[in-house]
């Protein structure tokens, strides 16, 4: 697909008034994919929805969201990229309080996915946007505080959203963003400036339609998956089987068709195409540990939920101040240098959770938090800029839109992955560790296990077996932590395939006719 555009835009008078407008509306949606979920207990009361019912408030606006992050490239261009961002926000806005009206729960599924399809687009503008209102040489400062918006949802998200539900109501974890995005509207209107439309700009329909049932119902597949015992059941085949065929169907219009719904062209820009695996393994580290430490630290070691709250805070705290450092210090340090530094960190964090046990201190909890929120924050930035510094300025709005959609999937496939796998070990750890508490066990023998756990009791059978659960799980918690960190290890050799800014941008003459 061809973008219409110039290769060089004017910078805005105003940056700091046009990051601040851009800003607010991708936090207003970062802070909406997390701040449901602690209010989806009170929603389920006050709609008297079943569990699997009450989950499609989360599934819906996910789905929405996948399937209409990749034509934002093509809106941008047929309308306008500031029309389409204020469509974004003010479409968004009123979902969000049709939202906290919602007397039903189809209501609430229903405006939800109005909420999603309206939300997709704000953190791709927002990156586009920002990549334009710098120079070259800033582009690390963009990142780094367009970086810090998104984070703002999985940090604060929670908290906030567990505040205005116990203070007011759940309906206030929607209204909320009322006042930001009306802020957003007035700021974005004013001091945006509009990107050049096409008005004859083609629309591949086919492409389309195939590229979205395929993320639709891989989504579904991945969301569903676990609560319908995954292949156990005919409809998760079903979504498996829609995902893989429809995706077949995209990728053999897409080589064959003229103008396809994404030109393949944009793949040949090396350093992007890695940096989309890259952002893909990202997503897997950041939500994966985030779906991991809650319920590790509640469930098996007792913690209250404000307690487990302070201890995971300053993970994020650790990622915002290195987004702050990283993006100024990018100016006189090869990003990939970050970049391969950030994942090493991370690496480390993992392999210091994979010491974890049942009596870890909560410094050591601390601690290996802020070093993997120090590598995840010395990661996104470096990645961030490399990505886009050698796209022409024509195809950022397209690109960033599959930089958001592969960091999204790869968020969604990370918390499927560690979720199935801790189930499952879990499982299979309780049933070999029962297989040695028989009669013939010497350890058992001893008073101060027949005091506590003698299994020829009831009540220590049921305590030998509450115990053997823990362990069980323990060492399934460090089974997913093992896996992140070989996987993060794996992804680092990529790094190397990356191109120094400073070559790619030389080079963007012969990139932008090579993809054309």
């Amino acid at each position: 697909m061809t973008h219409p555009g110039s290769e060089h835009h004017e910078p805005p008078k105003h940056v700091a008034l046009v990051t601040f407008g851009t800003m607010l509306a991708t936090i207003m949606q970062a802070l909406d994919t997390t701040i449901a979920n602690v209010a989806l207990p009170h929603m389920q009361g006050t709609f008297s929805a079943t569990q699997d019912q009450i989950t499609w408030v989360l599934t819906s606006y996910i789905v929405a969201a996948a399937i209409m992050t990749p034509p934002t490239g093509w809106l941008a261009a047929r309308f306008g990229r500031k029309r389409l961002f204020l469509a974004a926000v003010v479409g968004f806005t009123i979902a969000s309080v049709f939202c906290g009206l919602a007397q039903t729960i189809t209501e609430a599924v229903l405006f939800r996915l109005m909420q999603g399809a309206f939300g997709a687009s704000l953190v791709p503008l927002s990156q586009a946007i920002l990549l334009d209102s710098y120079p070259r040489e800033r582009h690390g400062s963009a990142m780094a505080i367009w970086g810090l918006g998104i984070m703002v949802g999985p940090i604060f998200g929670p908290m906030l959203g567990g505040w205005l539900t116990d203070d007011y109501s759940w309906r206030w974890v929607f209204y909320i963003n009322v006042p930001v995005g009306i802020l957003a509207f007035f700021v974005i209107s004013i001091f945006v400036t509009e990107t050049p439309r096409n008005s004859k700009l083609g629309f591949d329909v086919f492409g389309f339609s195939m590229l979205s049932i395929a993320i639709g119902a891989f989504q579904m597949f991945l969301d569903r998956g676990e609560p319908k015992d995954w292949f156990g059941s005919d409809e998760i085949i079903i979504e498996a089987g829609v995902a893989a065929l429809c995706f077949y169907l995209f990728m053999a219009h897409s080589l064959t068709s003229r103008k396809p719904f994404i030109s393949f062209g944009i793949f040949r820009d090396r350093s992007f195409s890695v940096s989309l695996i890259l952002i893909f393994v990202v997503g897997i580290i950041l939500y994966a540990t985030l779906a991991l430490m809650p319920p590790f630290l509640q469930s098996l070691l007792g913690y209250p939920v404000i307690t487990t709250g302070l201890l995971t805070a300053p993970r994020g705290m650790g990622t915002m101040i290195a987004m702050l450092v990283v993006g100024r210090a990018m100016r006189w340090i090869d990003p990939r240098i970050v970049l391969a530094a950030g994942f090493g960190l991370s690496a480390y964090s993992l392999y210091w959770m994979i010491g974890f046990n049942l009596d870890v201190p909560a410094n050591d909890i601390v601690m290996s938090g802020i070093i993997q929120g120090i590598g995840l924050g010395l990661t996104w930035v470096p990645l961030s800029t490399v990505a886009f510094a050698s796209l022409p300025v024509a195809r950022r709005t397209e690109a960033a839109g599959l930089f958001s959609l592969l960091r999204n999937v790869g968020s969604s496939a990370g918390i499927s992955a560690v979720t199935v796998l801790l189930s499952q070990n879990t499982q299979v750890n309780h049933s070999e560790l029962a297989a040695g508490m028989t009669p013939f066990n010497r350890a058992l023998m001893q008073p101060a296990m027949q005091l506590y756990w003698n299994p020829t009791t009831p009540a220590g059978a049921m305590a030998l077996n509450n115990e053997l659960t823990r362990q069980a799980s323990m060492i399934a918690y460090i089974d997913d932590f093992k896996l992140l960190m070989i996987l993060t290890i794996l992804s680092m050799p990529l790094v190397l395939l990356l191109t120094s800014p400073r070559r790619a941008t030389s080079a963007m003459p012969a990139a932008q006719a090579a993809m054309d």
